[in-house]
């Protein structure tokens, strides 16, 4: 991780066919990113001042600079300037501003932040974005009845599994899923059954079911242990599906493969 630099210009946003990504290991980011915590705004060292366990306030510092500091690479401006809003709610009839983070006067950036554990994973696109990253041992004990209460298509997928294989497929239709109703800008509030996003890649039967209209899903390669994954807007008409393109504007710190 590198520290704040004023912008050159030099825009990065990834195009219609395409996601950046990028995974940060936070425990090896933690002394770069109390260096460079001046780029945080109020609220972001309000909300950090709240934590009162302090690997939890490490975690939130460490990803949230990562955060502004990967945009401000793609967008070719200073992190510290960036002004972070949220859209309205994606929930209908709600329409409180609740719903997408967005960057202020850069309508053609959507990005998507999740952490677990010691990793977090940060998206970029020209499209609305949803990301999500998950811990395996830090959910381990709510998988089942997280499964109870996923969309009826994917509970028969699951059951139609080896046992020994359907912890770890559950939390890959869950990262999915939290994925997909973070683009849509409801979160969980967006209710775990009432959209199919079908099981992770390695786990979906074939032919898989077509997952949500006028969405795309991608499974995130992720250090053993985790699972993670972007949904990102997209019709027919923005030409090829999108694709992960995995960028490297954070300085890479040695992290597990």
């Amino acid at each position: 991780m590198t520290g704040p630099v004023a912008g050159d210009g030099a825009a990065d946003v990834p195009r219609a066919h395409e996601v950046a990504v990028e995974l940060l290991w936070l425990p090896g980011h933690v002394t770069a990113a109390r260096e460079a915590a001046d780029v945080l705004d109020a609220e972001e060292r309000r909300r950090a001042a709240a934590f009162q366990d302090p690997v939890a306030r490490e975690r939130f510092v460490t990803s949230h600079v990562g955060l502004r500091l990967f945009l401000g690479a793609h967008l070719g401006t200073d992190p510290r300037t960036l002004v972070f809003t949220r859209q309205e709610c994606g929930m209908p009839g709600c329409g409180r501003p609740h719903g997408r983070p967005a960057v202020a006067g850069r309508p053609e950036a959507h990005f998507s932040l999740s952490h677990a554990g010691d990793m977090a994973l940060l998206a970029l696109s020209s499209s609305p974005v949803g990301a999500d990253i998950e811990s395996e041992k830090l959910v381990r004990d709510g998988l089942e009845r997280a499964g109870r209460r996923l969309h009826p298509d994917e509970q028969r997928a699951l059951a139609a599994l080896p046992t020994a294989v359907r912890a770890p497929a559950v939390l890959g239709c869950l990262v999915r899923k939290e994925a997909y109703l973070k683009g849509l800008g409801t979160g969980l509030a967006g209710g775990l059954g009432a959209h199919h996003v079908g099981l992770a890649e390695r786990f979906a039967p074939a032919p898989a079911p077509r997952g949500p209209t006028d969405w795309v899903l991608r499974d995130v390669p992720v250090p053993e242990g985790y699972q993670a994954a972007v949904a990102v807007r997209h019709t027919d008409a923005d030409g090829p599906c999108p694709v992960l393109r995995r960028t490297r504007h954070l300085t890479a710190a040695a992290q597990p493969s």
